[in-house]
């Protein structure tokens, strides 16, 4: 069976844009009273206006509190399993995985914690500041989203969004409370978490505290080996909303994120020795708020925030001790107005504003000014305007949905010193329009500008890149050097897509919808290090009274690439029977020279099933992933076999008298496979039995 998925998953893409146009020529002559289902799931950041993820224009996922339960979610990157052109790079730690969308990592994809934008990036230490047990969705926005978001929005946008009071009252009950323990075996981790949230009969507050705390070990490998990880987390969520009327409603929240990890310095490698105590804390400070009264013109959000990252990782060798600290404060407003043009046609206004401001501060305590080499002391500031028109119409030929965009962003990055200073602008356009000639067929296409400033890091790069040991009493040291006249990274992204959503197929009240996209994105100034191994001559001439030095570093504009693939996704669910599937693909190659270029993945395939059995109160399913062999390198020593891995699971919620017990049991990767989903010189963890017990209780 598996060879068969492989032989599926290498066939060109042009035989899955032929079988998609086969199954739209069979949907367009359905009939047009067929009964469309409820469409219940939202996207808000696709637009920041709630729009049905089967309607708008564009690539969209939606990781639902259900969905991050029966994961038994341990990391972060567990929860995107399922969705299409998304991975995550860097290894099997926590500390070193970084997501990756339609191929662009790092800088080119926007992450916002409850619309918080989290700055802090390093080469080795994540982005994941949060505890998955706090969280009840994410979305993903896959493709340019510059034209709302600015810079860094060149792959996507990944939004998470906590909990609140509401999603985990009871039904009837005012105030309540939730107990949670685990293990899982893979790593030897024990986690416990504790909640307790209310709400006032009339609406006018309600809060929530949270704690949890995750203990783990070292990582067991597919091959039999085992990788050094030991992290210590606690995380806590205090949040409370404040509703003094029904047209305004502000909401407070602190989270909090601490793990005292033991690991090498750098999270992604495969090694052991130079392990570090890594202390790492996060704290995102917001207020936001709500205003929409009885007017179409005034329907406003907006959100500010103080975040702050912290990185102290101590030598357990030596006495050195680094650290990295960024801090990002800032604010977004935006509001929409709506406009009745005829019974059958709407037309609203999406527009505002976001200001966002990164300090940074390096030391170590190796040099001798205490400086960190990479690190400069450095801030950058961001102010971005946008405005975006959603017209739709209902007509004769069917539903038409047009969505133009437009963004201006300025921004500077600059020294703290003030000895360096940058400026530039961007304007990001968008456009977009979908067709549905009947309710459950929809065709889509769109156009987007996006880009990705160059960081304070790559501009302003300084101090010791690495070492080259020459012999006995004598080293080189390779610098950084700064580089003002970096450019930002641009693209030019084209997507069409389409989709099918019926209801009532084989039973009463179930739900069919399959959606897919092929995308094209052109991405020039792409910025790369450059490395110069020049050694000056004092190396080898110890006469010379000069510094042996190994060369420089800079970060440089260096051409451009072409990043293309496609995209399916599809869910069957009834009240029987429950099954996700999607398959995703992408390929880059340099412009110039035909060489592979981002950070790529294999043909992917998933598939997951369950049966929902209500006389025990009770689901049990598998999940099954498929990858092709990975052959899209430059470096054949870098090419990775085709694997499969197949997790099964269950759950039991029972009734009456134990009413708010949950269980969940499950076993990953269940035949122990030998997986190298990434290139990072190590194996995925193995076999990984799972169990938590959750008991949701009320006052």
């Amino acid at each position: 069976m598996t060879h068969l998925f492989h032989a599926l998953l290498t066939r060109p893409v042009k035989l899955t844009l032929c079988s998609g146009i086969s199954i739209l020529a069979v949907a367009a002559s359905a009939k047009a009273d067929m009964a469309a289902a409820d469409i219940t799931e939202i996207t808000v950041s696709a637009t920041k206006n709630a729009v049905p993820v089967f309607s708008v224009p564009a690539s969209v996922s939606i990781i639902s509190k259900e969905e991050i339960d029966d994961l038994v979610v341990s990391s972060v990157s567990d929860m995107f399993e399922s969705v299409p052109g998304v991975f995550f790079d860097g290894g099997p730690r926590r500390t070193g995985e970084v997501p990756a969308i339609r191929g662009v990592q790092g800088e080119g994809v926007v992450i916002l914690f409850d619309g918080v934008r989290q700055s802090f990036l390093s080469g080795h230490d994540g982005r994941f500041f949060i505890e998955p047990d706090l969280l009840k969705s994410a979305e993903v926005v896959r493709g340019s989203g510059s034209s709302l978001y600015g810079s860094g929005a060149v792959g996507g946008v990944i939004t998470f969004n906590t909990v609140d009071a509401a999603d985990l009252l009871k039904e009837g009950s005012s105030l309540g409370y939730r107990l949670s323990g685990g293990y899982q075996s893979v790593h030897d981790e024990w986690m416990q978490s504790a909640a307790l949230f209310g709400k006032t009969d009339d609406g006018f507050l309600d809060g929530l505290v949270s704690f949890s705390f995750r203990n783990s070990g070292d990582i067991s490998l597919g091959d039999g080996n085992s990788l050094q990880s030991d992290d210590n987390i606690g995380s806590g969520l205090a949040k409370g909303t404040i509703a003094p009327t029904d047209d305004l409603k502000l909401t407070f929240s602190w989270m909090r994120y601490a793990n005292d990890a033991v690991e090498p310095n750098n999270g992604m490698a495969n090694n052991t020795g130079d392990l570090m105590d890594k202390d790492i804390k996060s704290d995102t400070f917001r207020m936001g708020g709500i205003y929409n009264p009885d007017s179409n013109l005034i329907d406003l959000s907006f959100v500010t925030f103080i975040n702050k990252a912290h990185v102290k990782e101590a030598d357990l060798d030596t006495t050195r001790v680094i650290n990295r600290k960024v801090k990002t404060t800032g604010f977004s407003l935006d509001n929409r107005s709506r406009f009745d043009l005829a019974p059958t046609a709407l037309l609203t206004f999406t527009y505002g504003g976001e200001y966002y401001r990164d300090e940074q501060v390096g030391t170590d305590t190796d040099t001798v000014e205490g400086t960190r080499g990479g690190v400069p002391n450095a801030e950058a500031e961001t102010l971005g305007l946008f405005l975006q028109a959603e017209f739709k119409a209902e007509t004769a030929l069917g539903d038409f949905y047009l969505v133009p965009g437009l963004r201006y962003d300025s921004f500077k990055n600059k020294l703290d010193d003030g000895s360096m200073e940058t400026k530039e602008s961007a304007t990001s356009p968008k456009v977009a329009l979908s067709w549905q000639p009947v309710p459950q067929v929809m065709i889509y296409g769109s156009y987007g500008e996006a880009f990705r400033a160059p960081s304070f890091n790559e501009i302003f790069a300084d101090d010791v890149h690495f070492t080259i040991p020459l012999g006995p009493g004598l080293e080189a040291s390779n610098f950084f050097i700064a580089n003002t006249d970096l450019s930002a990274e641009k693209s030019k992204t084209w997507e069409v897509g389409a989709g099918l959503d019926f209801a009532n197929l084989m039973f009463d009240d179930d739900r069919f919808v399959i959606k897919g996209s092929y995308f094209s994105s052109d991405v020039n100034d792409l910025i790369d290090l450059e490395v110069d191994f020049e050694f000056s001559p004092s190396c080898f001439v110890p006469t010379i009274p000069l510094p042996c030095s190994a060369g420089t570093s800079r970060n440089i504009n260096t051409g451009s690439a072409t990043l293309d693939g496609i995209e399916i996704e599809a869910v069957y669910d009834s009240q029987y029977f429950k099954s996700l599937a999607s398959y995703s693909s992408v390929t880059g190659k340099d412009s110039d020279s035909g060489d592979y270029v981002g950070i790529l993945s294999p043909n992917r395939f998933f598939v997951s099933g369950e049966f929902k059995v209500p006389s025990l109160s009770a689901r049990l399913g598998a999940r099954l992933t498929v990858a092709s062999k990975f052959d899209k390198v430059n470096d054949s020593t870098e090419g990775r076999p085709s694997y499969e891995t197949l997790d099964v699971f269950a759950v039991w919620q029972p009734k009456g008298t134990l009413d708010g017990l949950r269980v969940d049991a499950g076993l990953d990767n269940i035949t122990d496979a030998a997986v190298q989903s990434v290139y990072a010189g190590v194996i995925d963890p193995g076999r990984n039995a799972k169990l938590r017990v959750s008991w949701t209780g009320a006052f």
